[in-house]
């Protein structure tokens, strides 16, 4: 293992419950667009708009207290985003999930990541052990008062800090559209299925242990791919389930 000054790529700034973004470098200076954009987006993720609520552009702009014009411009780059559609005689509303999209850019984030972070592990130092550790530890903490989207948050950035040290710039690349493309559909998958957080959390340890045994990077990938598989699997059983809920009740 190696030592890195480098920051695990696609670093974020994330926005309090307010809608508010956290860290001093972009408090002052975000435009009002910006501030009704990560407002609204934020309160989609976490489902306090679910699919198909209606935003009504007076009543969010009184809210935030700002002009109705900030607020018509982010509901425009939030359409385009995905997060939300125009339907005629109603106006803006909160987009539908496609569950059948998730689970399958799931899938093809659990063969990037695997990939990714086998070709990453002999640039890995202490310090990014520690630091996937840290945030492991958090989501551990944190499942006494769950909050899934808080949770998939860290879990993101567990992963990001082993498979960021891939010194192929493409795959990187690559999971970085798929993450965007996952975020743009909007929910958490420990939403839907809380229970698989347990399980992830110790698999996440047992990733630690095989990387700091030196463990065979095909092995390595392998385990990475059936942690990551296991909770699009998770989703995937589900959604079955409520289908044939709605069947039965049709």
């Amino acid at each position: 293992m190696t030592s890195h000054p480098k920051k695990p790529r696609g670093t974020e700034t994330f926005v309090t419950p307010s809608g508010s973004p956290k860290g001093a470098s972009r408090g002052a200076d975000i435009s009002k667009s910006e501030r009704a954009y990560e407002a609204i987006r934020l309160r989609i993720a976490n489902g306090t708009y679910g699919s198909g609520y209606r935003l009504v552009i007076d009543q969010l702009a009184s809210e935030l207290d700002i002009s109705p014009v900030p607020v018509r411009e982010a509901i425009r780059r939030l359409e385009a985003e995905g997060y939300i559609t125009f339907r005629r005689n109603v106006g803006a509303q909160v987009a539908s999930v496609d569950m059948h999209e998730y689970a399958a850019v799931m899938e093809v984030l659990a063969l990037l990541e695997a990939a990714a972070t086998a070709l990453a592990v002999p640039h890995l130092s202490l310090g990014d052990i520690e630091q996937a550790r840290a945030r492991n530890e958090y989501m551990r903490k944190s499942l006494a008062a769950f909050d899934p989207l808080a949770f998939t948050r860290a879990n993101h950035e567990f992963h990001q800090v082993l498979y960021s040290r891939c010194p192929n710039s493409h795959l990187c690349g690559f999971i970085d559209r798929e993450w965007r493309r996952l975020d743009a559909i909007r929910r958490s998958t420990f939403s839907f299925v809380p229970a698989r957080a347990h399980d992830a959390v110790k698999e996440h340890d047992e990733l630690l242990e095989l990387i700091e045994a030196g463990t065979d990077l095909e092995r390595v990938e392998r385990f990475v791919r059936r942690h990551r598989l296991a909770t699009a699997e998770a989703l995937q059983r589900w959604h079955d389930k409520i289908a044939s809920e709605e069947r039965d009740h049709a």
